[in-house]
Order: C-alpha cells, then structure tokens, then sequence
C-alpha cells in the first residue's frame, strides 16, 4: 500500500542544487568527465587549527549531550564576533547554535509564521526560503529583482508586497545566487518601510558576510536598521567562511522571546548540534582569522575570471558580484539562440550532457533564464569549464 504524505511535505520542492551535485557525482560515478560547478560548498579543506580543536575535544572525551542551545563558550565566542564585527550586542538567552544555518531558518519559520502568513522573498533568492516558508504553512510571496537593478529589491517594492498577513522578510547579503550586496543606505530604506509594519519580522541571513570584497564594508541589516532590533532574526554560521560544511553549525541572534520558541523546537527535534563540532567552531571564531582572509582572496581572483569570461560568450551577460563564490549569469540570449533549448532547466541540461559542465538552473532560484555557477573549484577547472561553456554556446 502506497503511504499518504503530508500534504506539507507535498508543498515542497526537492532542492535543485543538491539534485544537480548529486547527478554530476553519478555521471562521474560512471566515468564521463564532469566538471561540476553546482555545489555550495568551498573546496578548501577545513584548516587545521580547527581540526585540531575537533579531535582535542574527542580525546578529552567532550563527546557527551551538550545544552540544546549550544555550550556557554561558543555562544560567548558568537557575542565576541557579532560586537567585533558588526557592533551588536546580545546577551546569551538571545542566540541558539545548531546543525547549521539552515536549521536556524527552518527553526524560526516554525516558531514565527501561522498558517496564512506570508514571507516576503525577494528573487533571486536561495532555494530553500520559500520551502521553508511552506513547511510552517505560510506563503511565500516573491518580489523580484533583476539585472537592470543589480537583484536588489527596492523600498517601494518592498511596500507594495506587504499585506495585513506579511509576517517575515527574507533578506541575505551578500546573496546566493546573484553575489550583490546591499549597502548600508540600502539597508536602512528597506528599514525605513518596516517601521511602520510592527508585525513585520526580518531574517538577515549573513551567512557569506567574511567572502565579501564590496566597494563599502559590509552592512548587516541587523546594524543598518537598529531600530529594529526587537524584530530582527541574524543567521550565520561558520560553513562557508571556515569551509567547514560537514561539520553542521549554524547560529543565530535576535529577540529573546523568539530565540526561546526556536530552542524549543530544538529540543523536541534534533536536540543538540555536534558536540565536537561546537568545539572546532569555538576554535574557528577565536583563532587566527588568516585562514578566512587567504581563502576570500582566491574567491575573488576566481570571480575576477569568470565574469569577464562569462561575458566574452555571445548571448551571455553577467553582473559583477560583491562576495559569495557564485556567478549568475543571464542566459537568455543563447537560449533564443540554440534550437531545440526553451528555457534555462534544458540548457543545463544540455550543458551537462554535451558539454561536461554541472550548472543550476535560475528557475529554482526564481530567476528563470539564468544559471547559477560557483566558481568554488581551481582556477584550472574553471578555465576548463568556461573553455567549454564557450564551445557549446557557439
């Protein structure tokens, strides 16, 4: 008997991104040379002060039940870093760790929206926010951004999109897909519309705050637009600056109250995250930050080839980033041009079948007739791919 799924579960949509990994590993798996530029994920190695620190604390024995919310000392570290780095302030009962930045989300979409909230998304927007937005039963509504306005949403868009059932915004800079940041002036507009929205909750999710190389210092919304502070969620984590994804922390700050209904949820799902892997983030955010510093330059010398490359190829236009190892190129004019090739799901496709190279399709972030490229591989293999990409676009 085939079993009857939630309907919730129904609502969502698998993620794209790890569909796509997931099938150039396969590919390779079957020995066709595969280039894949689908993963978010930096191909560095975690560096080894902070593996150190993981396998000190397994032979101290640090390898028991933690509390739920994250042990004393690396929540002190995330107060260390937030008054270092973005002048907040927050007291212990206002952050919870968990197993990654995408729980942190997941927790506050389950502890915030009711069933019939919306959640403002601005598109492009990472694939999982409007699937998470769904899985609390609320709606996502998207207001989209292109090219022509560098994927920024505007204060007047924003206004127009909120509704007497707006509960959440989404926000995340420097963002994945596009790369953009928002600036500080930027930020406190945006601010300026949702002070007069009190139901109106924001999470600012800063996940690539430290692989950033914009024209102004980075801006968290949290510091833009401190008037808001009893209504702003900050989500971050040690992942992708550290390259430590497979060690599963994320952490996040914000309006006591809130923080208390996510640890909650905690408590009753995962409990909590990786003890050992607290103890290596602990090393990560108090340790030399070098690592962080080499790791962006390489980021940026590679975003630094590839857009021009990218936009070398007839039919391909693509906006300077401001941080994040992706590129999101506008694909719509080799689509019009390639027979048999509709839309940006059947180039990736077809580039993934003739020319050996993994991309995302810009549908799944809202943005159909763009592709998604992270640039998180060698400058070689991106020479390679973009080698390609040019001959199969010709």
């Amino acid at each position: 008997m085939k079993p009857d799924i939630a309907d919730r579960i129904k609502r969502v949509k698998p993620s794209v991104t790890l569909a796509v990994t997931a099938k150039a590993r396969e590919l390779r798996a079957a020995g066709k040379d595969v280039i894949g530029l689908g993963a978010g994920e930096p191909d560095f190695d975690t560096p080894e002060h902070i593996c150190a620190a993981g396998i000190e604390a397994i032979s101290a024995g640090k390898t028991r039940y933690t509390a739920v919310d994250g042990i004393p000392e690396l929540k002190a570290a995330i107060r260390a870093k937030f008054k270092r780095d973005n002048a907040l302030e927050f007291d212990d009962q206002q952050i919870i760790v968990s197993s990654g930045a995408k729980q942190s989300l997941f927790n506050l979409c389950m502890a915030l929206l009711n069933p019939g909230d919306e959640a403002i998304v601005p598109a492009p927007y990472w694939v999982s926010y409007p699937e998470m937005a769904r899985l609390a039963d609320a709606e996502p509504v998207f207001v989209h951004a292109g090219a022509e306005q560098n994927f920024k949403i505007s204060p007047q868009q924003l206004e127009a999109a909120i509704t007497d059932r707006t509960r959440l915004l989404f926000m995340n800079s420097p963002s994945n897909p596009t790369g953009v940041a928002y600036h500080r002036d930027e930020l406190a507009a945006l601010g300026e519309v949702l002070e007069e929205y009190s139901r109106v909750f924001v999470v600012t999710d800063d996940m690539y705050e430290h692989i950033y190389w914009g024209d102004e210092p980075f801006c968290s919304f949290a510091s833009a637009c401190p008037q808001l502070a009893d209504r702003t969620v900050v989500v971050h984590g040690v992942s992708k600056a550290y390259a430590m994804t497979g060690w599963r922390i994320g952490y996040a700050a914000g309006p006591e109250e809130i923080v208390k209904a996510m640890k909650k949820l905690q408590g009753q799902s995962t409990s909590n995250p990786s003890s050992v892997a607290q103890y290596a983030a602990l090393a990560a955010l108090q340790g030399d930050q070098q690592c962080v510093a080499d790791m962006n330059k390489a980021f940026r010398e590679r975003h630094d080839f590839v857009v021009p490359a990218l936009n070398m190829i007839d039919g391909v236009s693509c906006n300077a980033g401001d941080g994040t190892f992706y590129s999101f190129p506008d694909m719509r004019g080799a689509i019009d041009r390639m027979p048999g090739i509709s839309d940006d799901l059947e180039l990736a496709e077809n580039l993934l079948e003739s020319a050996g190279v993994a991309l995302v399709p810009g549908s799944a972030f809202g943005a159909p007739g763009h592709l998604r490229l992270s640039f998180a591989t060698s400058l070689e293999v991106l020479q390679e791919a973009l080698i390609r990409l040019e001959k199969a676009l010709e």
